[in-house]
């Protein structure tokens, strides 16, 4: 397993982390997700050999999210 860390463009409402957290839980391979609302943090853990920490950047971003960066 793996662990990324996704800081976001500040969050401005508590139903966005609802949002991510669906996305992110509901997609193979991602077994952990958190955010973090008043870091505006997304740390997921995620099997590697599913996904990539670059496609749970896109997942985000295609909901409307702007990533700041990514660890």
């Amino acid at each position: 397993m793996m662990i990324t860390t996704i800081q976001l463009e500040q969050l401005t409402c508590p139903s966005c982390i609802k949002k991510i957290e669906i996305a992110l839980g509901n997609k193979d391979g991602i077994s952990e997700v958190r955010v973090l609302f008043n870091n505006s943090k997304v740390k997921a853990s995620y099997d590697e050999n599913i996904i990539d920490s670059t496609d749970i950047g896109k997942l985000i971003s295609d909901l409307g999210f702007q990533i700041l960066n990514m660890k």
